[in-house]
């Protein structure tokens, strides 16, 4: 628990310093899949999902990401649109939207995936100074046994924290 509170420190001081904002953080990655690489890749968007990311009616929980001649979509992401949306937009909450990657980067995440059989889910969205980006991980998905030992390792930490306190 400590370190994870250092972490967070030192990813504040990092925000304060780069112009983030985090709009929506997936937490089941980290205990669904093992994380890994990381990566940052941009997001096409229309206005009105725009408009809806700054209020901050988006889920990612159920989101992945797939490949396809040469380029990435984001698949399962849910961007609610506002009720002030105008009426001839008719806008599509779960549509598919694509990713901004550079070409060496899409080849690196082809090999990973048709090749090693990693799976690829967004982590995070945010803001970095105008632009949102997508925070996309390359995961593999962890076994019921696996899970279980993260359980245990989360309640050892608190344990801990709990006795140092003392």
């Amino acid at each position: 628990m400590h370190i994870r509170f250092m972490l967070m420190q030192v990813i504040a001081k990092w925000v304060e310093m780069t112009d983030i904002s985090e709009i929506v953080f997936n937490k089941k990655v980290r205990f669904e899949y093992t994380v890994e690489e990381e990566l940052e890749a941009g997001l096409a968007l229309q206005g009105w999902e725009v408009k809806s990311l700054r209020m901050g009616k988006v889920n990612i929980s159920d989101a992945y990401v797939i490949l396809r001649h040469q380029e990435a979509y984001l698949l399962g992401a849910r961007i609610d649109p506002l009720q002030t949306a105008a009426a001839h937009l008719m806008p599509d909450a779960a549509r598919t939207r694509k990713l901004l990657l550079k070409r060496r980067e899409l080849a690196h995440l082809i090999g990973c995936v048709e090749r090693s059989g990693y799976t690829l889910v967004p982590v995070s969205l945010y803001w970095k100074k105008n632009h949102i980006k997508m925070r996309l991980a390359v995961v593999k998905g962890k076994k019921t046994y696996d899970k279980r030992e993260t359980i245990k390792d989360r309640e050892w930490q608190r344990q801990q924290a709990r006795l140092f306190k003392r």
